[in-house]
């Protein structure tokens, strides 16, 4: 597999971002984090290549919520 892709890289984005908002809705927080979680675990495992997940977890707790950046 090829190394991590961190630019833009999908096909109707916004589209896939409406999806994802319309799967969450009417779910409990906790439902919610639970789809989340499976959702991660499903696409890891479609990945499958242990460097590049561990590049993507790094990448991913660079990102720092923005309630915890704002002063």
């Amino acid at each position: 597999m090829s190394d991590l892709i961190l630019t833009p890289n999908i096909d109707s984005a916004d589209d896939f971002y409406a999806d994802l908002l319309a799967t969450h809705e009417g779910l409990t927080i906790q439902d919610s984090n639970a789809l989340n979680a499976r959702l991660v675990l499903v696409l890891a495992n479609h990945i499958g290549d242990r460097t590049v997940l561990g590049d993507a977890l790094k990448a991913a707790a660079l990102k720092k919520p923005e309630s915890e950046t704002q002063t």
